[in-house]
């Protein structure tokens, strides 16, 4: 009786927070995200103005719900790659294809007011910057676990100092590298040329900059690990 009773309190708890998210996200559309309240959205989804915040510590919070699997999805990447496999290339893959989808999937006529939303918000790109900023800590701590232990073949077994530098650089490159990408398809979809070409542009060179920057930071931890490195040629 008790475990049947806590996953039914457990399904409504998931069913409020699906219905506060949809409303709230349904309202920012229509109205944009400064001009919504959390007042707003209680009473739009018919629920206590605590209840929301029991759900969703801040309106930002609840405006990209939903909307940031990345930020859980790149650490994933390198922690649940195959054993033995290569910890840079497993984020390579993951950030190619998550980019590839975004960035359609932003470009279709049904997501402009989540980017006009955006575009017109300095506390939602902040908070974004901020996601960006913590999916690459937890890209970073994993990597320097990884690098430190030898799995990158690039760099075999680095001291830790040196496992912990490449893993900074790598992971925040990469996330880099994609907000960079992102922010520029969003111009472009925002503000288009007529016939959408450069669109394109912008997806066909996402692999071609995470394989080259795959690339690079090999480049660079070899360097790194050259004991030769800084001797007077």
């Amino acid at each position: 009786m008790g475990e049947a009773t806590g996953g039914r309190r457990e399904r409504r708890k998931a069913q409020t927070r699906a219905e506060v998210r949809a409303t709230a996200q349904r309202l920012f559309a229509e109205r944009g995200f400064d001009a919504v309240t959390i007042a707003d959205v209680a009473a739009a989804a018919d629920v206590a103005v605590q209840t929301v915040f029991n759900h969703f510590e801040t309106k930002e919070g609840l405006f990209f719900a939903g909307r940031t699997p990345w930020v859980e999805g790149a650490a994933n990447a390198v922690s649940q790659r195959p054993p033995g496999a290569d910890p840079v290339a497993a984020l390579r893959r993951y950030l190619e294809g998550d980019l590839r989808q975004l960035l359609e999937q932003e470009t279709r006529p049904e997501n402009r007011n989540y980017l006009e939303a955006l575009n017109r918000s300095p506390s939602l790109q902040s908070r974004e910057r901020t996601l960006v900023e913590q999916a690459a800590g937890r890209v970073a701590a994993l990597l320097s676990e990884a690098i430190a232990a030898g799995d990158w073949p690039a760099a075999p077994a680095p001291d830790p100092a040196t496992a912990h530098v490449l893993s900074r650089l790598v992971a925040d490159l990469f996330l880099a590298a994609g907000r960079v990408l992102v922010l520029e398809n969003r111009r472009l979809v925002l503000d288009p040329d007529p016939d959408g070409a450069r669109h394109l542009s912008v997806q066909a060179a996402t692999a071609t900059t995470l394989a080259e920057l795959e690339h690079c930071v090999a480049g660079l931890a070899a360097r790194l690990l050259d004991p030769a490195l800084g001797r007077p040629g």
